[in-house]
């Protein structure tokens, strides 16, 4: 079956709270023992499956689950497992023979042998909550993950659907992170319990997955597939910021996830009357408060070392201009309450209302949107070299917006041709992006060249390379005038 559950990490100052809410009178507390098997080389974290086998009370349960959207939903299959008094458990594939996750564990092990990779000690309170449109077992869990010595401290609130729609249960879900401050986490505990068995505490980025929709899709229905799709991403990194470590890359998948969001609200909302005006500015807003930490990242990664070697080795970068971190921005409630109603909307089911724009084919509405921005894109690449510095980053945007739209697209008109066409907008991009690193560093740079001999270098030495990355970006933007259109 699929478990369509959502997890929160609960800050230590709202523990007392959350547990006197999920303790009613008709809760149930229990304490689950689990030990989790794998292979020797991790075949079935690598398949994203996780097998344990665990103790719920005084009875064993085996449980396989599979990879799922990324979100909530997970392929879950349980088999009952008799153990006499004193023997330790092992898994056994075959209890999950027949279903479609035990078909998946096969294909991953192969002939592989299982061995206790890492277990987990919970203790777990749980209630049945009954809402409109729902209904939801709530699970308040607090113990460990275990594994050679190591331990990672769990105290997380689950919402499991057990009737009613994902979308109904997002909004109840809201409710609590607005009460007790609760953020939102799509790492499983297998996911965390193999990382501590491998003895590393962060997880790989998480890149946009690729999206095919069906070409007789209706435009409410592929959007709403959309906006799934860019939340996968936003949330596997947004989860590594808000609850742990991370590194530059997963800010900058975060960022893009967000950005590949924003083009579809901005260029495609009329297809999702569901679609609230405030979530633009929200979006926005967070964007740009995460942009500071990443522009530091860029610059870090890319123009200080090459200024270090063009003769200024002591060089560093200013400091930001106050905003709050990223994880703080990430864990905020603001977000958090924001990520559930975007994860509402994408779960709903409603047909569109005949005759409005949303029930009409997806792959119209695309079209119209492509030309447009096509239009604006081939004008302003002709006159790069003599427009202002903000009409060039105007035709940045637009020409990343282009190129989500265009991945958008994959599946509904001719693969071929929309890669041809994709290969010189992403070219044009990177030649852009370097023109805004260092419009970026220059403007960093003023603050401190009054005082700072090596800001003064890095300035002179900036300007001139300015002036060829402008070359540079007329050179790689020509392509896209001459550029064939797939639509």
């Amino acid at each position: 079956m699929t478990e369509i559950e959502l997890k929160f990490q609960v800050p230590p100052q709202a523990r007392a709270a959350v547990g006197k809410a999920v303790a009613t009178a008709s809760a149930t507390r229990v304490r689950l023992q689990a030990r989790y098997f794998d292979s020797a080389d991790r075949l079935l974290a690598q398949a994203r499956l996780a097998l344990r086998v665990r103790r719920e009370g005084r009875r064993w349960v085996q449980t396989l689950k599979g990879a799922g959207d990324g979100i909530w939903q997970r392929l879950e299959d349980e088999a009952p497992v008799e153990l006499a008094r004193g023997q330790l458990p092992a898994a056994d594939p075959a209890l999950h023979d027949g279903s479609a996750a035990g078909a998946a564990l096969r294909q991953a092990l192969g002939d592989a042998v299982l061995v206790n990779t890492y277990g987990s000690d919970v203790r777990r309170c749980l209630r049945l909550l009954r809402a409109r449109g729902c209904t939801i077992e709530v699970a308040f869990d607090q113990g460990h993950l275990l594994a050679d010595g190591r331990r990672w401290p769990l105290c997380e609130l689950e919402f499991e659907l057990k009737a009613g729609s994902p979308a109904a249960m997002a909004t109840v879900a809201a409710r609590w992170v607005q009460r007790f401050g609760l953020t939102l986490d799509v790492r499983s505990k297998s996911e965390r319990g193999d990382r501590l068995a491998r003895g590393v505490s962060v997880g790989a980025p998480v890149k946009a997955q690729a999206l095919v929709l069906p070409a007789a899709a209706d435009g409410a229905t592929a959007l709403r597939a959309i906006v799934a799709n860019c939340m996968a991403q936003v949330l596997g990194n947004a989860s590594e910021i808000a609850h742990g470590d991370s590194t530059p890359e997963h800010l900058h998948q975060v960022r893009v996830g967000l950005r590949r969001l924003r083009t579809a609200l901005r260029e495609l909302q009329p297809l999702l009357p569901a679609a609230q005006p405030a979530w633009q500015p929200a979006l926005r807003e967070l964007f740009a408060g995460l942009g500071a930490a990443r522009d530091l990242d860029a610059l870090a990664q890319t123009l200080l070392p090459a200024l270090h070697q063009a003769g200024a080795p002591g060089l560093q970068l200013p400091a930001a201009q106050a905003a709050a971190p990223p994880p703080q921005l990430l864990r905020a409630g603001a977000t958090n309450i924001l990520w559930l109603e975007l994860l509402a909307c994408a779960a709903d089911e409603s047909p569109a209302a005949d005759g409005s724009s949303a029930s009409k084919p997806f792959v119209d509405a695309l079209r119209e949107r492509l030309k447009r921005l096509h239009r604006q894109v081939r004008r302003d690449a002709k006159r790069f070299a003599s427009i202002e510095d903000e009409q060039r980053h105007t035709l940045r945007k637009r020409i990343k917006r282009l190129r989500y739209l265009c991945d958008f697209a994959q599946g509904l008109f001719g693969d071929k041709a929309r890669r041809r066409f994709v290969k010189p907008l992403a070219a044009a991009q990177d030649a852009l992006g370097h023109f805004n690193d260092i419009c970026v560093a220059q403007s960093l740079f003023r603050r401190t060249a009054a005082d700072d001999g090596e800001a003064m270098f890095a300035l002179g030495w900036l300007a001139r390379e300015r002036e060829a990355a402008i070359e540079r970006c007329v050179c790689a933007l020509d392509p896209l005038r001459a550029a064939r259109v797939f639509w």
